[in-house]
């Protein structure tokens, strides 16, 4: 769900249709907020400031980072702050870790994951999502593109995607041998009610923070989801890519807690610690582990060991809480800092997806985004528009938006960035023209 950035500070809570009974379409905006008077052009502001905000924004380089780099890491508008990683915490975990490891540790690794990992797992995805597992259910991956091409091969057949979603995930499943086939995406999430006419035994959502619209999936169409599964023997595949990281409410708890044997929870630390680690679970159905156990291999050639048993310390001794704790708090900042700004300078643009997540969509008029994206590139920015996550097969009308990453930038660029940002946004006068 979205809403007008005028007086963004009253409703930061009451945006992404939380808090309707089950049973309730999600209605309008819970407040539709619009600009006070009208901003000077950002034309104009351009040309008072001359040859000193050119200098800044050659400075700034690319502030924001909106591209796929090499088609391997995925570096959208959802990347997260890289310089936060907690080195001194991460390197007395290893310390520990290793230290106390047993010998068979540094023997062939086990494809499933090291015991102690999957130990931590369960009970901390228990307490923070809500996910009900046990050890020897969940299977350590090397992050969520890993787990999702092992499900491709073992599931097989047509997967149900989200209409806009990542070109990558897609290609991974057809990688896998299997195609996709899209389901419309509105505020409320996805429109899961399609899905027993997409003739599909397996579907891939993003639940909690649709990736990239930014609105969490409406209890009634969780419900509904789970009821499709079990009424046709299907797969949901959960994608929690950043489910720690909420701001205005209370997190949204995980699906799979509605019914472990029909869905398959994958996570990952790449979010929330670093995807050079290579880390990420899966927490499977039972009648599904051996299957995705031999698809994965006998031996673990994926996530190294060692790496293992630091995530599992720093679990068990609670530094993963404590940096949680710290990078919300850091977001939240980021993206109070976004959203201030634009309802400031650009009150008649329309923002979504901010109560939670390391991003924000900020939409359009019809028809603009290339031309919005050419005036960002001039001035010094990288983004991603909206279109490019449209998956090719879908009948949704296209929608122009730009997806806005608030995680990378470093704190002293940042404010220059969103300056910059605001500049290349069009003016109201021109929104009323299109």
């Amino acid at each position: 769900m979205h809403v007008a950035v005028g007086q963004q500070a009253a409703c930061l809570g009451a945006r992404d249709g939380l808090g309707v009974p089950a049973g309730h379409a999600a209605g309008p905006p819970a407040c539709t907020l619009s600009g006070t008077g009208t901003p000077p052009s950002r034309r104009e502001e351009s040309t008072q400031a001359g040859g000193s905000r050119r200098g800044r924004r050659a400075q700034l380089g690319l502030a924001f980072l909106g591209r796929v780099h090499g088609g391997l890491d995925v570096g959208t508008g959802d990347r997260q702050d890289a310089a936060a990683f907690p080195r001194t915490a991460w390197l007395t975990s290893a310390r520990r870790a290793v230290a106390a490891a047993p010998n068979d540790a540094f023997g062939v690794g086990d494809p499933r994951g090291r015991p102690e990992l999957r130990e931590a797992l369960t009970e901390y995805l228990a307490r923070a999502r809500g996910v009900r597992a046990e050890p020897d259910r969940i299977m350590i991956c090397s992050g969520f593109a890993h787990g999702l091409g092992l499900l491709g091969k073992v599931l097989g057949g047509t997967w149900a995607v989200e209409a806009y979603g990542l070109a990558f995930h897609r290609a991974v499943l057809e990688e896998a041998g299997s195609r996709t086939v899209p389901l419309t995406v509105d505020a409320s999430g996805a429109r899961v009610e399609e899905l027993p006419d997409r003739g599909v035994r397996a579907a891939l959502l993003t639940p909690a923070h649709q990736f990239p619209t930014g609105g969490p999936l409406h209890p009634q169409r969780r419900v509904t989801v789970i009821d499709w599964a079990r009424s046709c023997g299907g797969v949901l595949v959960e994608d929690d890519y950043d489910g720690e990281f909420r701001y205005d409410r209370q997190p949204v708890g995980a699906v799979q807690g509605l019914d472990p044997d029909r869905v398959v929870y994958i996570g990952s630390v790449s979010k929330s610690l670093s995807p050079a680690l290579r880390l990420g679970w899966m927490v499977l159905p039972g009648w599904l582990v051996d299957d995705v156990l031999a698809a994965k291999g006998p031996r673990e050639m994926w996530s190294g060991v060692v790496d293992q048993l630091t995530l599992a310390d720093f679990i068990t001794s609670g530094a993963y809480d404590r940096h949680l704790r710290h990078m919300r708090r850091h977001y939240r900042r980021r993206r109070d800092l976004l959203v201030g700004t634009l309802a400031e300078r650009t009150p008649h643009i329309r923002v979504g997806g901010i109560a939670a997540g390391l991003h924000a969509v900020l939409e359009l008029p019809d028809g603009t985004e290339d031309t919005v994206l050419r005036a960002t590139r001039r001035q010094g920015l990288a983004l991603d528009g909206l279109r490019p996550y449209r998956h090719p097969d879908s009948t949704m009308a296209p929608r122009d938006g730009l997806v806005i990453g608030y995680g990378t930038p470093m704190d002293h660029a940042f404010p220059g960035a969103l300056d910059a940002l605001c500049m290349a946004l069009p003016d109201p006068e021109e929104d009323e023209k299109d």
